[in-house]
């Protein structure tokens, strides 16, 4: 995609969102019909190679007491990945997001980077890092996993949907020993709640839902590093599943 144009967050212009709306590239996500509307996603590189994933909406919409004739998904997933950066959280950078109304009907897009050499939670156990080297990166990924997760969590904001296809690992080799770094994509429906306890009983029992090929001890080791750097929260009870 030698002919992308790489536009910066900040420049909302007609001219902007039409360039990018007209970019594209290999679907990732198919389009699917929901919310009233089409979402999917498509991968592309700019004029620099670097990989790019566009979030491309059309009357894809969610509505809140605040905005209750509907307001496009991407602007809520917006303000999260805004958020969830301030609180020192690995998200994709965002590199555009914009939404207008064009005779009645919403368009809207979503430009992030790719997680390059990050894999997916699923990916992870898939590829059998845990079982490397006495199970330590797999543990170091276990303990900064909970602190991301509590970090989210004291801050009152919930994933929505937090499955393991949702959490991304990268593994780090150095002199001093490998470390894992954790980060979260698909933030779509993420919302602050009034309560961090909510938030986090709801995110993990989600999780633990939909696990997977996370084993059982793997999934009580999170809880209890979790529970650890949550204590200013009601720690997480397993008993609440």
């Amino acid at each position: 995609m030698a002919g992308l144009i790489a536009v910066r967050h900040s420049e909302h212009s007609p001219t902007a969102f039409e360039r990018w709306w007209q970019i594209r590239g290999e679907w990732v996500e198919a389009p699917n019909q929901r919310r009233g509307g089409e979402s999917g996603v498509q991968r592309v590189r700019d004029k620099n190679h670097k990989l790019l994933y566009i979030k491309r909406q059309t009357g894809h919409l969610y509505r809140s007491w605040r905005h209750p004739l509907g307001r496009p998904t991407v602007l809520r997933e917006q303000q999260a990945m805004q958020a969830l950066s301030k609180l020192g959280i690995h998200v994709p950078r965002l590199v555009y997001c914009e939404a207008q109304k064009d005779a009645g009907q919403w368009r809207a897009l979503l430009v992030s980077e790719a997680l390059e050499g990050f894999v997916s939670l699923d990916d992870w156990y898939a590829s059998g890092e845990p079982q490397r080297d006495g199970g330590e990166l797999n543990r170091n990924m276990l303990q900064q996993l909970s602190i991301m997760l509590s970090r989210l969590h004291r801050a009152a904001w919930q994933h929505g949907c937090l499955y393991p296809k949702h959490i991304f690992i990268k593994r780090h080799q150095t002199a001093d020993g490998d470390w894992a770094e954790v980060a979260l994509l698909d933030l779509e429906k993420s919302r602050r709640r009034l309560l961090s306890v909510t938030a986090s009983r709801r995110d993990l029992q989600q999780l633990y839902r939909h696990k997977g090929a996370m084993p059982e001890g793997d999934w009580q080791l999170l809880i209890n590093s979790y529970n650890c750097f949550i204590r200013a929260v009601e720690p997480y009870s397993h008993d609440e599943i």
